[in-house]
Order: structure tokens, then C-alpha cells, then sequence
């Protein structure tokens, strides 16, 4: 694997730190953000997936996933939802979003579908 890099945005500290060392692991690069507007400074260093929480503070996962979409530099990086809101999943995907997990993710999932984008993209 030639070292993709994952940004996860997440605003819990728990699930970001164990997420980060279940990719890092797993031979990825990893990129943290907490709220969206870490996650917009951290979108300039190119991240291959994004996996985006939709409960954060400040301004929520949909609307940011909605802005990743019509800015033109980040339309295209493949976004995985990562959450505790199985309802909201018809939504994402009339939107467009890559996959929808629901928390807590299994592993082999998560890693499944991290490649499914990657590989979507090469």
C-alpha cells in the first residue's frame, strides 16, 4: 500500500485516538480534526478518504459534508460517514456519500470500505 492518508473528523477525542491507531496500523497516514473548521485547514493537505462524524459542535457532519461537495477542490475525495445515527443514512446517500457506518464500526468493515474508495480513485 503506498501510504494513503485518512483525515478523520470527529469531535470524540476516544474515537479519534482509536480509530488513528487502528489505520496507522493498518499502513495508513492519518490527518485528526475535532470540529469543521479544523476540518477545512486539514482538506488542504489532500487527504485521500475523509471519515466524517455527523454530532459535532459548531456546525454538524452534514453540513460539512455539504461543503466538501460544492467546493471544487474537494468534491471528489471519497467521504465515509462514521456515526451513532443510523437515521440519517437515507439522507447522506441521496447526497451522494461514499459509505455510512454506524458506531461502533467493525474493523474489517471500516477497512473495507477505506479501500473500496481508494481503490475508486486510483
Amino acid at each position: 500500500m503506498e501510504n494513503k492518508k485518512i483525515l478523520i473528523v470527529d469531535d470524540e477525542s476516544d474515537f479519534v485516538e482509536l480509530m488513528q491507531v487502528r489505520l496507522e496500523t493498518s499502513g495508513y497516514s492519518v490527518l485528526t480534526a475535532h470540529n469543521a473548521a479544523e476540518a477545512m485547514q486539514k482538506v488542504k493537505e489532500k487527504p485521500d478518504v475523509i471519515l466524517l462524524d455527523i454530532m459535532m459542535p459548531d456546525v454538524d457532519g452534514y453540513t460539512l459534508f455539504r461543503r466538501l461537495r460544492k467546493d471544487c477542490d474537494t468534491r471528489s475525495i471519497p467521504i465515509i460517514v462514521v456515526t451513532a445515527k443510523p437515521e440519517m443514512e437515507e439522507l447522506f446517500q441521496m447526497e451522494g456519500v461514499d459509505k455510512y457506518l454506524v458506531k461502533p464500526v467493525d474493523n474489517e468493515e471500516l477497512l473495507s470500505a477505506i479501500k473500496n474508495a481508494t481503490d475508486e480513485i486510483e
